[in-house]
């Protein structure tokens, strides 16, 4: 039997969002009593039916995906992320010696794939561990982190990589070090040229035992339109 390992982020309203998108709202819209008031079942002898909740979100708080949307590729929003690229073998790379606002150069990568003496095939599910989530209930969560740069993006795109996905809040570096670096959100505008989609605020990567050897599904919400969709993120051991 399989084993499932949960790499999603907790969704909640006291959760840490990136600047720019909202605050996480989960309100009651009826009760069980209320549904059941409304309906008529209470005088039927069932007092109490079924509630619901108005969730209001961003596309992209929580475990999320992004379309090439995301980044100005206009023609390929989340209904266009193609679900079998989603599910594969998967690749973790131990990044956690790196510090916050430290960028993850090509070097770091090659340097982490071979410490697990492996070699790239194509066609993996990359996950690069920094160890972020390890405080993503805190708000130095959206500040102190590594990230990607578009050469490295590009380097594991050059290599058949074409999902990937980072512990952190964004898969580029934290805003401040962008705008040092006058480099705005690389692997964002990287969509517009490239075929790969990223995900962002995966969690519990040390949860893997091993570093491959294991499957990863990262399914899309079929969301018409959207620029990303939440997903549930899991490692699955055979």
């Amino acid at each position: 039997m399989a084993t499932l390992i949960d790499l999603s982020m907790p969704v909640h309203e006291a959760m840490q969002y990136y600047p720019g998108t909202i605050q996480p709202r989960i309100e009651l819209v009826e009760s069980t009593f209320e549904s059941a008031k409304r309906i008529g079942t209470d005088k039927m002898g069932f007092p109490d039916l079924f509630a619901h909740n108005k969730c209001t979100f961003s596309e992209h708080c929580g475990t999320h995906i992004d379309a090439r949307s995301h980044g100005g590729q206009n023609d390929s929003p989340s209904e266009a992320i193609p679900i079998e690229k989603c599910h594969g073998p998967g690749l973790r790379l131990d990044l956690r010696h790196l510090k916050p606002g430290e960028p993850i150069k090509i070097a770091d990568l090659e340097a982490a794939i071979s410490k697990e003496s492996y070699e790239l095939k194509g066609g993996e599910i990359v996950l690069l561990w920094t160890g972020a989530s390890d405080y993503n209930d805190e708000p130095r969560y959206l500040t102190e982190h590594p990230g990607m740069i578009g050469e490295s993006a590009e380097w594991l795109i050059d290599r058949g990589v074409q999902v990937m996905g980072i512990d952190a809040p964004g898969f580029d570096l934290p805003i401040e070090e962008m705008m040092d670096r006058k480099d705005p959100w690389p692997c964002h505008r990287l969509f517009q040229k490239r075929e790969y989609w990223h995900i962002e605020n995966l969690d519990n990567l040390g949860g893997i035992p091993r570093a491959h050897g294991f499957t990863v599904s990262v399914l899309p919400l079929k969301w018409v339109g959207a620029t990303g969709t939440h997903i549930r993120a899991v490692a699955i051991i055979d």
